[in-house]
């Protein structure tokens, strides 16, 4: 299995428009970072976890031909704001586009993109096929998928745990099942949004913490936002066994 981090950033990306900051102004590309999104492979089964709003720019990048099916961890803008441009995948399969979420993040969506769901819609809209998911494992092609639940403040927020591999993005708190859910992962993708608290992400320390107790052998922190710092200094700072994520990194298990 491979994973590719198609963005690592937090809402606003990084650089932040309008921002002088050091890590905005930062030429190291590591400091470059697109809204947090994942691109899962294994054998010829492609999955995408969420599309915010640099699918486009992410797909291109990456050299994406097929995607089998996105999932969606929660339905905020900077996860969901891509999925319009999976019109290209519509035109090229000639099939709607799988995505996988809960019943109340359908409904999201059916707002969000209600031009889609007209009774006659305009021709050339995005097409969506949903596949409802809760916390019992799926398959997608030969890939198996364990979906938990995880807390983003009041919101519950899906984490997807694939083999030995689990991304867990906006969160600031693993409810118990969840971290069973957790148990005996080696390579672990978590939210780490900044150095000092924050009302419904992990800082660093929390972070740093929550990864101990889960205990893989690699820990990647995403969804950095601009005041965490600049990468080749953090990276200094981390314990073993962990590091920032940057776009473009490839993960094989």
């Amino acid at each position: 299995m491979k994973v590719t981090v198609l963005g690592s950033g937090t809402s606003q990306g990084v650089p932040v428009i309008a921002c002088s900051c050091s890590v905005c102004a930062s030429d190291d590309i590591r400091d470059k970072r697109l809204r947090s999104s994942i691109l899962v492979e294994h054998d010829d089964t492609i999955v995408v976890v969420d599309a915010g709003p640099d699918f486009r720019q992410q797909m291109l990048r990456a050299g994406v031909k097929k995607v089998d099916g996105i999932l969606i961890t929660h339905t905020h803008k900077d996860h969901i704001a891509g999925l319009d441009d999976v019109r290209s995948f519509n035109y090229l399969t000639k099939k709607p586009m799988r995505l996988y979420a809960r019943t109340a993040d359908q409904e999201d969506i059916k707002k969000e993109f209600s031009y889609a769901f007209a009774e006659n819609p305009y021709p050339g809209v995005p097409q969506y096929e949903f596949v409802t998911i809760n916390d019992e494992a799926f398959q997608i092609g030969n890939l198996t998928i364990q979906p938990f639940v995880v807390m983003h403040m009041y919101l519950e927020v899906f984490g997807f745990r694939f083999g030995e591999f689990a991304y867990v993005t906006d969160v600031n708190r693993i409810p118990e099942k969840a971290m069973i859910a957790l148990r005996g992962v080696k390579v672990l993708m978590l939210d780490a949004l900044r150095r000092h608290k924050h009302a419904s992400h992990f800082n660093l320390d929390e972070a740093i913490d929550a990864a101990r107790k889960i205990g893989a052998e690699l820990t990647v922190f995403t969804h950095v936002s601009h005041l965490m710092g600049k990468y080749a200094e953090v990276e200094k700072e981390l314990p073993k066994g962990m590091m920032l994520a940057y776009d473009g990194q490839i993960i094989s298990l």
